[in-house]
Order: structure tokens, then C-alpha cells, then sequence
């Protein structure tokens, strides 16, 4: 071979090595996060079971759980937007209970029909345990004048409400005239995008082998070129 071409052989098939190492690394990620979904869906999908007396935000995420109290009427709002409904709102509200207040999602009220909740006594409601991770650098703090939220916190909600920082999300309530539409616990919200990241790896990998194999080309018809001319 060439001294000419040996850096560039060398440049090129290392550089496709790394791409495609990087593909099979997001390949294998995929496979790790859809077994880690899987197991998620598996518990939501758990019979439920009593209120622990201390859930544990790591072990008991996602546990499915039934609990029976009074709604006391206190209550926030955290803004949401549902695909082909809009604005509207989760109506985070205390519930006493055996073991304590606790927070409970009762689900989405739009913003044109947002009403303050009334207390309601003896109501079960059977959802999972969740502490949702949604508060970045870039959530706006509440507004707790207009009772107005941005992202479930439930450390800062439940102290807020003077409440345990337990919450379960609703999927299905007792009560005869629900103030909002539950939004049960799903997985939508996990992102996943190894697939498309692993496309994009292998594509650079493609594209990197085309421009190595096109530049030797080029520089082998140089030579060709000089002769004829």
C-alpha cells in the first residue's frame, strides 16, 4: 500500500469504527430501556394494594394503591397541555386519611371549566404512587398567589399543603360527580430515543466510509489523470 493512502485508510476506518461502536452502544441502550419500561408497566399494572404507613419514593414508585378518605378542599394547580384538548390544569388535592393528609392527583380540568373543589368525605380512589421528576432550571417558580404550578414538586407541594409528601395519581374515584378527568400513571412520559439515536450513528458510519472510499478514488485517478495529460 501507498504511504499516500495509509493515513487516510487509517483515519477513515477508525473513524468508522467509532461510529458504528457508538450505534451498537445505543442498540444495547435501547434494549436496556425498553426491559426498564417493561418492568414499569408491569407494576403499574399490579392489583393494588393498601397505602404502605411509609412509602418509599424508590421502592414503592409506580405501586399501584387504593386509599379511602375525605378530601379536605384544599387544593393547587399544576398547568398541562393534552395533544387535541389544550391548557388546562391537574388538580392536586389533600386527602385525610388513616395515615395522614396525602396529596392525590384527581387528573385535568380544562382552563374554561376549572372549578374550585369541594370537600368530599368517604371517597376511594385507586391509582399508583408516583413522584415524578419534572422540575428543571427552566420551570417557573409558582405562583402560589393564583394557586398556579408548573410542575408536580412533591416535597415543595406537600409542604405547601401541609401535607406528607405522598402522592397517588388517580385512575379511577368513588365520587359520583368527579371534579377531573383522571390521568392515569403511563409511561408516555419516559423518554426513549436510542433507536433513532443508533440510526443516526450508523448513518454517520455509512457516510464517513463513502467519503473515505470516494477521497482513495480521487487520489488513485490523480496519477491516471498526470499520465494522460
Amino acid at each position: 500500500m501507498q504511504r499516500s493512502v495509509i493515513v487516510p485508510v487509517l483515519f477513515g476506518a477508525v473513524g468508522v469504527a467509532i461510529l458504528l461502536r457508538l450505534g451498537f452502544w445505543q442498540v444495547e441502550r435501547l434494549g436496556e430501556k425498553e426491559a426498564a419500561i417493561a418492568r414499569i408497566e408491569a407494576r403499574i399494572a399490579e392489583p393494588p394494594v393498601p397505602l404502605p404507613d411509609t412509602p418509599d419514593p424508590d421502592a414503592d414508585k409506580y405501586l399501584p394503591v387504593t386509599v379511602t378518605g375525605d378530601f379536605t378542599g384544599e387544593d393547587l394547580r399544576v398547568l398541562v397541555s393534552l395533544k387535541q384538548v389544550g391548557a388546562g390544569y391537574r388538580v392536586i388535592s389533600v386527602m385525610e386519611t388513616e395515615a395522614g393528609r396525602i396529596l392525590v392527583d384527581r387528573g385535568f380540568v380544562e382552563v374554561a371549566t376549572a372549578a374550585t373543589p369541594r370537600p368530599a368525605e368517604g371517597v376511594t380512589i385507586t391509582g399508583n404512587l408516583h413522584w415524578p421528576d419534572e422540575v428543571d432550571g427552566y420551570t417557573p417558580e409558582p405562583d402560589t398567589e393564583k394557586n398556579l404550578w408548573f410542575a408536580r414538586d412533591v416535597s415543595r407541594m406537600a409542604r405547601h399543603l401541609d401535607a406528607r409528601p405522598v402522592l397517588v395519581v388517580a385512575a379511577q374515584t368513588t365520587e359520583e360527580a368527579p371534579v377531573a378527568t383522571p390521568l392515569r400513571v403511563d409511561t408516555a412520559h419516559i423518554p426513549n430515543d436510542h433507536l433513532e439515536y443508533a440510526i443516526t450513528w450508523f448513518a454517520l458510519a455509512a457516510i464517513w466510509a463513502a467519503m473515505t472510499g470516494y477521497f482513495l478514488w480521487r487520489t488513485r485517478r490523480r496519477p491516471a489523470e498526470g499520465k494522460d495529460s
